[in-house]
């Protein structure tokens, strides 16, 4: 990885694994001034900024407001229906990051784009789903919108810190349940597959359990007068 003098660079959205690839390779290449932004702090899909010491700093990214017209309840377009409408306009996943629902407004989304796609995405989107849409430029998410974002800690203990035991004290499942889903090849961790229901896990570790769901083991606690150890978790 090249270090540009004066130069920054930005890539495209990076899914989750891809981050976790990109920040290696910045390490295998000793390049530090590197930074991930997704446009809030909780975003999941995010930008890969290289931005050297001496370089002038830009903004790769920015904001549409989605409004539905004339929808009732039910056929209010959902983030399934805005990504392929906007994917249909001939745009690459990587050009969009989050789309997110207001909670207090059904018939409006945000989307964080990169910079460069804003108008064009605001001129040509007419429509998501089944129903008329407007979308306009905004300078960024209102903050009841980045707030909602945030995940709820929640609280478990577990009798150790095998992989089957934190995930089914997670999923709210059984061990034996927990260890079907590794067995089958459908859990990973920090996007790697998870080989054994035994494996140790570690604070900071990421669950995926495709067709469930993504887990993050937040933190290990001490443990309870029956011997057991509290944790934390956000679910995503």
């Amino acid at each position: 990885m090249a270090q540009n003098r004066g130069i920054p660079r930005y890539t495209g959205f990076l899914s989750d694994r891809e981050q976790v690839l990109a920040q290696a390779a910045c390490h295998k290449a000793l390049f530090s001034a590197a930074r991930f932004w997704g446009g809030y702090d909780e975003a999941e899909r995010k930008v890969l900024c290289l931005e050297p010491p001496e370089a002038w700093q830009e903004e790769p990214l920015a904001y549409l407001r989605l409004a539905a017209l004339n929808a009732g309840e039910d056929k209010m377009p959902g983030h399934r229906d805005y990504l392929g409408s906007i994917l249909a306009l001939g745009l690459d996943r990587a050009c969009l990051g989050d789309l997110i629902a207001d909670p207090q407004d059904s018939a409006v989304f945000y989307a964080i784009v990169l910079a460069d796609k804003q108008e064009f995405i605001a001129s040509e989107l007419t429509s998501a789903g089944h129903c008329p849409v407007r979308a306009e430029c905004c300078e960024q998410l209102p903050v009841h919108v980045g707030q909602a974002t945030e995940r709820a800690l929640r609280e478990a203990t577990v009798s150790s810190l095998r992989a089957d035991a934190v995930l089914a004290a997670m999923m709210h499942t059984s061990r034996t349940k927990a260890a079907d889903y590794i067995a089958a090849g459908r859990v990973e961790i920090n996007h790697l597959p998870l080989r054994a229901a035994h494996e140790p896990v570690y604070a900071r570790d990421i669950f995926t359990v495709r067709g469930v769901g993504r887990y993050q083991l937040a933190d290990i606690g001490g443990k309870s007068r029956k011997d057991r150890i509290f944790i934390s978790f956000f679910q995503y």
